[in-house]
């Protein structure tokens, strides 16, 4: 089925025709097969997936939609005999063994030497009901059921992967282009996978607390610049905004101590696997003092050698 989140009017993303799934460059002769950069891209249906897909396309990746979870080893292993050295799928849901079939086929790839990445694209459940309404259509598992049966049935099914994805990315109060960011962020390295790729996000905790998130911290204990008039109007990217936050008392105390904090737990995540870290730093709004505080973190783990990115989702949605 169509991915509503680019088919929903002015959503579309650009992006070439569909891809054939040839594996170009194949060399029928040759049996040895070299480690192939694998992505899975996986799930809530209309959250994004394809969209997602078009974006890992445009980055020079190998993509094939809508891949039975039987077939990833199998094409994996045809496109590492020709000349393909990044390979992207999309797998959506097919039957009840979903989920356990992808778990154990990633296993599988990982056994065979192969380094397979899942991206869970996730989105919340009112946004996903209204994708769908605006294309009228049905969920692929909402059978006899009501639309928010089937989006229940789905989220379920998926708790398994979910829980081992390597990133989340949730597309619920991001569009496009956001979308496309991050991805560029994560998998736009021509082959070279950085230890850890971060993003900063700042939020509004009036809006809800970032799903995605792995670390949350609350910035509400310093001043509002709301309260002064000649800095409201502005965001914590001005430079009037930005002296006014970090020069609060506590400010570099805070910034210092969970700098060291991050220092203490990258290392870690490293150890163990993990490849991205998404950082959320909230204040009332998400305009002023969690701005400010994003764009610093930002910069420290930058200067710490961290591939790191500033992401802001409420500004500019008062």
């Amino acid at each position: 089925m169509s991915d509503p989140l680019t088919s929903a009017p002015g959503a579309g993303l650009p992006g070439p025709d569909p891809v054939d799934t040839g594996v170009p460059g194949l060399d029928g002769t040759s049996t040895e097969t070299a480690p192939l950069e694998v992505v899975v891209v996986t799930g809530l249906s209309g959250a994004g997936k394809n969209s997602a897909g078009r974006v890992l396309e445009d980055l020079g990746w190998f993509v094939v939609e809508n891949l039975p979870p039987a077939l990833l080893l199998p094409m994996v292993e045809l496109g590492a005999r020709g000349d393909l050295r990044r390979f992207a799928a999309v797998v959506d849901v097919r039957s009840r063994a979903f989920s356990s079939d992808l778990q154990e086929a990633i296993r599988v790839l990982s056994d065979a030497g192969h380094r397979p990445r899942v991206l869970y694209v996730h989105a919340r459940d009112e946004v996903l009901v209204q994708r769908y309404e605006s294309n009228r259509r049905e969920h692929p598992l909402q059978g006899n059921g009501t639309l928010v049966d089937g989006i229940t049935a789905e989220r379920n099914l998926l708790t398994g992967i979910a829980g081992e994805a390597d990133l989340w990315v949730d597309t619920s109060d991001t569009n496009v282009h956001q979308l496309r960011a991050t991805l560029e962020n994560a998998f736009a390295r021509e082959g070279r996978t950085p230890p850890l790729t971060a993003t900063v996000m700042s939020f509004g905790f009036k809006y809800g607390v970032p799903l995605d998130a792995d670390l949350v911290v609350d910035a509400r204990f310093l001043p509002n610049p709301h309260w002064v008039p000649e800095l409201r109007a502005y965001t914590g990217r001005d430079p009037g905004v930005r002296d006014y936050v970090l020069g609060q008392e506590d400010a570099t105390e805070f910034l210092d101590r969970y700098t060291e904090v991050l220092r203490l737990l990258v290392p870690g995540y490293r150890r163990e696997g993990k490849r991205y870290l998404t950082l959320a730093v909230g204040c009332t709004g998400g305009k002023h003092r969690s701005v400010a505080i994003t764009e610093e973190f930002a910069r420290r783990l930058s200067a710490d050698g961290i591939a790191a990115v500033a992401r802001h989702r409420d500004l500019g949605r008062e």
